[in-house]
């Protein structure tokens, strides 16, 4: 057991990690728990104080294309002009890996899947290394993504020595992972980037394959980002009926259900899908900390980060826990 710190002392950082210790970092998408990625023995700390199935691969972090280059084998053009766009960014690319690369991090794929974070600080942790970090969210696996750092210490007290504090992940959902095949982007995780611009900037055809049976990259457990309480999805009039013998707790785009005893939260008054997605995970948690029985969530609109939302709730709500 490690007593858990929480501050911003990057050097303190990078000493645990070179010593094959976990650290909890920030991203633009949720909070990180990063080991050394070319560490097998730190790679199985982060399984284990995860509790993550070890067939789940994890994402490399680096600091730019350089230090990318340096773990993949080959880069798709298609690939390049996402990179230009959105890198540093909330995208991760599932590319041919290096000899170097850990199967453990890969979970035995032949690629692995590589991203450039946009946080200040923990841009500035990676420029400080001279290895990638693998870090998946950093929370027991399958609950709710953290996006503050007292998340991290909800999920991880004890497990781990340390956690940067860099205030609330400003997207608030993991990043979208593509992958490349011949003339086609496969969009594997829906998050922090929509497919329409990632149609835009490949300009070639987006295919989204989101298999939850055999996994090919981070985040396609069927189960996943769940909450302890029961989370139902769907038409919320209909199902305040069904639950109205329980204390309920309501998830809500931008419209409020005004209904006495309900916890409710409203993730953008102003209807703006992106502040949506940004409150989504903290609205999750806050509503399964609190007294509530269950928790009724709307489906949110079918665009942009919109499709991304309805993923995340779609797997928090299975299977039903009650």
């Amino acid at each position: 057991m490690y007593t858990t710190e929480i501050g911003t002392d990057l050097a303190r950082a990078k000493q645990l990690l070179e010593e094959g210790e976990l650290v909890a970092i920030p991203t633009e998408t949720v909070y990180g728990l990063a080991g050394n990625g070319l560490n097998s023995k730190a790679i199985a700390k982060i399984y284990a104080a995860k509790n993550r199935p070890q067939f789940n691969p994890l994402i490399l972090h680096v600091a730019n294309l350089s230090q990318l280059q340096q773990w993949v084998e080959s880069i798709p053009d298609a690939c390049r002009l996402l990179m230009n766009a959105f890198s540093p960014g909330p995208i991760t690319y599932l590319l041919p890996k290096s000899s170097t690369v850990p199967d453990l991090v890969t979970a035995g794929s032949n690629r692995v899947a590589i991203r450039i974070p946009s946080h200040p600080l923990t841009l500035q942790l990676l420029n400080s290394l001279n290895f990638p970090i693998a870090a998946p969210s950093a929370n027991p696996s399958g609950y709710v993504s953290p996006v503050t750092s007292k998340h991290v210490l909800d999920g991880l007290n004890g497990l781990i020595p340390y956690i940067i504090d860099g205030g609330s992940c400003n997207i608030g959902l993991e990043s979208t992972i593509v992958g490349f095949e011949l003339n086609k982007v496969i969009v594997h995780r829906l998050g922090g980037l929509s497919i329409e611009n990632i149609q835009r900037i490949s300009g070639v055809e987006v295919e989204l394959r989101l298999s939850h049976a055999s996994l090919t990259a981070p985040g396609q457990l069927k189960s996943h980002y769940a909450t302890k309480k029961p989370l139902i999805v769907g038409d919320i009039n209909k199902n305040l009926l069904l639950y109205k013998d329980k204390k309920i707790g309501l998830l809500t785009f931008s419209s409020s259900y005004k209904i006495n005893g309900c916890i409710e939260h409203i993730l953008s008054p102003g209807g703006n899908i992106e502040e949506a997605a940004s409150h989504l995970f903290n609205a999750m948690r806050l509503l399964d900390y609190s007294d509530v029985e269950v928790i009724l969530a709307e489906v949110f609109p079918a665009e942009g980060l919109g499709k991304a939302i309805n993923d995340r709730l779609a797997r928090a709500s299975y299977p039903l826990k009650y």
